[in-house]
């Protein structure tokens, strides 16, 4: 009789230290993807900050372009406003947009030899790839953190866990449209 209750106690103890170990993980998985994400955050604030140094450069060369200005300004605008936004797909659909707003501008671009010469110019369109690179890196850091969540929640048998505590699958940062999978282009 002792030896039974024994047993059973022990297996409960087990089952009830597996079941926070795999929480415990699982809270470890999701913060991991908050923090990538807000790493993602960091970045395209740094491009927000960036983009209106940018077209105050430009606007003196580019008197007749002020569409492709407004574009880049009302993309940013946008982009800026949904930073708070919780849907990644939509967060995704507006730095999509800005970054074509932004290759389309640093196309025009190319059409005055001046500018392309201005030192001012020169060092925002290289912190402007650089920032560029980094919300890639940050990108991808944060779909690597998203899959690692997310099969974590899905296997068994941490799947168990996941569906007792609520533990729900996270979005990937995925951009819908060709043109805006990549960087803008800058060639001088």
């Amino acid at each position: 009789m002792w030896i039974a209750l024994i047993v059973i106690l022990a297996l409960i103890l087990i089952l009830g230290l597996w079941f926070a170990g795999a929480y415990n993980g699982l809270v470890g998985l999701r913060n991991q993807v908050k923090n990538a994400w807000a790493q993602i955050d960091v970045q395209l604030k740094r491009r927000y900050d960036l983009i209106p140094n940018l077209i105050e450069t430009v606007k003196g060369y580019m008197t007749h372009e002020r569409q492709t200005l407004e574009s880049v300004t009302n993309a940013r605008n946008l982009a800026q406003q949904l930073s708070t936004s919780t849907s990644v797909e939509a967060r995704a659909k507006a730095e999509g947009e800005l970054s074509s707003a932004l290759s389309r501008l640093l196309a025009v671009v190319e059409n005055y030899p001046n500018l392309k010469a201005n030192q001012n110019f020169l060092a925002l369109q290289e912190e402007l790839t650089s920032t560029e690179n980094k919300i890639s890196f940050a990108r991808q850091f944060y779909n690597d953190s998203v899959m690692k969540y997310n099969n974590q929640t899905q296997m068994f048998p941490s799947n168990i866990v996941a569906g007792i505590a609520n533990f729900k699958a996270s979005e990937f940062f995925e951009l819908k449209v060709e043109e805006e999978r990549q960087a803008p282009k800058v060639k001088f």
